[in-house]
């Protein structure tokens, strides 16, 4: 065998090791890089907290690891919580505990995170005492543009319900079948003055204990844009809303629509705040099936059993109870019956008074009502007419 033929065997037996080799040496330096990463990730992690705790949002983990290795990180957090700590410190915060939520990210696209939580979750209110349950199938988050201001954000939740605790019963409050809120950077947005899309979907929502109309599900789709915000960073809410008014900020209502059964409501228009932080603006209106709501809300038994002070304080101020009953009683004594025949029309005489405002509409290919709904310095009124009011937001 000559010396060539020798040396081209032995070229090739260590062709056969540096194919392994290579891959060996770029195994320890993805390694390397994964567990440098995920390191990075946790001081990250670490960082983020603290500037929320600065917001007055203490979020905290009884337990946390990270794994994933080697193409993804996965944050696990055993034994969640969440405290809202008023700037105010003889209030107790408001707390928020879950089991488990996990922290999903791939390393090829580390700013888009994903984060799943599990079910239940328990909500207490450390002023009224009150606490709450809330229950889902599935529930996932979903963050584009970490670690720096977010591009975009959404967070779904699957067959959501919210109980209160009344002793160990659980009182049903709330429920939907899904509910879906989405929210990105207008384009055009700069940081220092940053307007914010947002999108919420509630599909098969009911409130239960207010009023029976609200217990009967219903879909609501709503559209808006929020302008008025210097900056993106952790803030408490009071301190948010401030800035907000003092820029002549505003909520501005693209599109709502809200069905149930056969009655269909949309509205649009701009809400801002007074300097009371109370809500101030307009919408406008276009609503089928008023002729079901109205006998839906009770107002001829309402005026039967006696209409309670705090509901005349709310749609007729200054109007007493004691007021209105010497009125039918009066009616009664002049012409026996007058007052309840009244009563029994009180149903009709207000659909026609809601019929007086505003203008005929066709909304859907069915006969609807436009008319306005204003909000004054919180108070919600419909026409002439105070509806309710709305607390002040800071």
């Amino acid at each position: 065998m000559s010396d060539m033929t020798i040396a081209r065997g032995r070229r090739s037996r260590w062709g056969l090791f540096i194919a392994p080799l290579l891959l060996l040496i770029l195994a320890a330096a993805w390694s390397g890089f994964w567990f440098y990463a995920a390191s990075q990730a946790e001081t990250a992690a670490d960082a983020w907290r603290a500037q929320e705790a600065k917001a007055g949002r203490i979020y905290d983990c009884a337990k946390r690891s990270i794994a994933g290795f080697p193409f993804r990180f996965e944050v696990q957090c055993s034994g969640a919580s969440v405290a809202l700590v008023s700037q105010n410190a003889s209030k107790t915060p408001f707390t928020a505990k879950l089991d488990n939520i996990l922290v999903l990210a791939q390393v090829y696209d580390p700013k888009h995170v994903i984060a799943e939580f599990s079910a239940p979750a328990t909500l207490t209110d450390g002023v009224t005492q009150n606490t709450f349950v809330v229950n889902w199938s599935k529930g996932e988050t979903s963050v584009i543009g970490l670690p720096a201001v977010p591009e975009r954000a959404s967070i779904v939740f699957d067959d959501p319900s919210l109980n209160r605790m009344n002793g160990s019963v659980q009182v049903p409050l709330a429920r939907a079948r899904q509910i879906e809120l989405h929210g990105r950077l207008a384009d055009g947005s700069t940081s220092d003055h940053p307007v914010i899309e947002t999108v919420l979907h509630v599909a098969q929502g009911s409130i239960q204990g207010v009023h029976p109309l609200l217990a009967e599900p219903f879909e609501a789709d709503t559209r808006a844009k929020i302008a008025g915000l210097t900056d993106l960073t952790p803030k408490p809410w009071p301190q948010r809303f401030r800035e907000i008014q003092a820029a002549g900020g505003h909520i501005e209502i693209v599109q709502s629509r809200i069905q149930q059964g056969e009655m269909i409501a949309v509205a649009a228009g701009t809400l801002g705040l007074s300097a009371n932080g109370r809500l101030d603006g307009e919408l406008q209106m276009t609503v089928t099936g008023l002729e079901r709501v109205i006998p839906a809300l009770g107002i001829e038994k309402m005026l039967e059993e006696g209409v309670p002070q705090a509901t005349l304080d709310r749609v007729a101020p200054g109007v007493k109870t004691q007021d209105l009953n010497n009125l039918f009683g009066a009616l009664d004594r002049a012409i026996p019956g007058l007052g309840k025949v009244i009563k029994q029309n009180a149903n009709a005489g207000v659909a026609a008074g809601i019929n007086s405002i505003g203008t005929e509409s066709t909304l859907e290919g069915k006969k609807a009502r436009s008319f306005p709904l204003r909000f004054v310095d919180g108070a919600v009124l419909l026409g002439p007419v105070k509806v309710g009011e709305i607390p002040p937001l800071y």
